[in-house]
């Protein structure tokens, strides 16, 4: 029987920094369904942005392995070719744009892949409408608010066609409507496109929209399932070091209190709903 590929598959992995006391990344083995999106969180030194890179090769596994899409990550031949499978969105948006226009930054990691010029055009053109940033393709990037070169950064990897598209802490840097402005831009790729995702956060609300949440401490993986299943165990979140939604938080003391809700509340609209139907009975 043909065994399934995978966008990502990590196995038993492991990562060690020079004279660190501990792995960073402690025999993990994580299986990424294709059209998902996994958020994956965890506190400073947890390990989240240390996995995240050996998935896009930037990093190489000191055990085990890490497949993209069945190739190898460590065997140095597909590191480019792994790279056009999972491409990579890093925190501060400053750092990633290189030219002095939008539509040519956008075609920068083309140029590199020596995509032919007839072919570029549409892919860039595709990929700024996906961001919605059309409008703004002749713009200078620094004229372009936080949330805007974060979605031209996302453009520049889209145009890319990767399978898989991993974002460590793409919004950390962003105000809470450039914030915002993101997540929904991917989530609608990941939707309407169905391209696979690993969002790499520390913010409880963009995790409560993942399909899956993982959580990582100290290296290994000691939370995963959907958003439901992992914050209604608040306690155990708490004591990781982590927060959890609000709406998770407030639902849990208002059951203390005596009120029947339902697990699961992790948003406004599903708290809004919950009460509605209970106070007008």
């Amino acid at each position: 029987m043909e065994q399934k590929i995978y966008p990502v598959q990590t196995e038993n992995v492991c990562y060690e920094y020079e004279d660190a006391d501990r792995l960073a990344v402690n025999h993990v083995n994580l299986t990424v369904e294709k059209g998902s999106f996994v958020a994956v969180l965890g506190h400073n030194g947890s390990g989240k942005s240390t996995l995240a890179k050996m998935m896009n090769a930037l990093f190489l596994p000191t055990d085990g392995r890490v497949l993209v899409c069945g190739l190898d990550t460590s065997e140095e031949e597909q590191t480019w070719t792994v790279r056009r499978h999972a491409g990579m969105v890093f925190q501060n948006p400053d750092n990633q744009i290189v030219a002095n226009v939008v539509r040519e930054d956008v075609a920068f990691g083309l140029e590199n892949l020596g995509v032919p010029q007839p072919e570029m055009m549409p892919r860039i053109e595709a990929a700024l409408e996906a961001v919605r940033m059309s409008h703004r393709a002749e713009f200078a990037p620094h004229m372009l608010s936080g949330g805007q070169k974060q979605r031209v950064a996302v453009a520049g990897v889209l145009a890319m066609q990767p399978e898989v598209m991993i974002l460590d802490e793409a919004t950390a840097m962003l105000d809470p409507s450039g914030r915002a402005d993101v997540l929904k831009t991917v989530r609608r790729l990941n939707r309407e496109q169905g391209m696979t995702v690993l969002w790499i956060t520390h913010f409880m609300e963009e995790a409560a929209q993942a399909d899956r949440v993982v959580v990582m401490n100290k290296g290994q993986v000691a939370m995963d399932g959907t958003p439901a299943e992992v914050f209604t165990k608040v306690d155990e979140i708490k004591k990781l070091g982590l927060d959890v939604p609000p709406m998770a938080e407030l639902a849990m003391e208002l059951r203390k209190d005596g009120l029947e809700l339902p697990a699961g509340i992790l948003t406004v609209n599903d708290m809004v709903k919950e009460l509605k139907q209970k106070l007008c009975r």
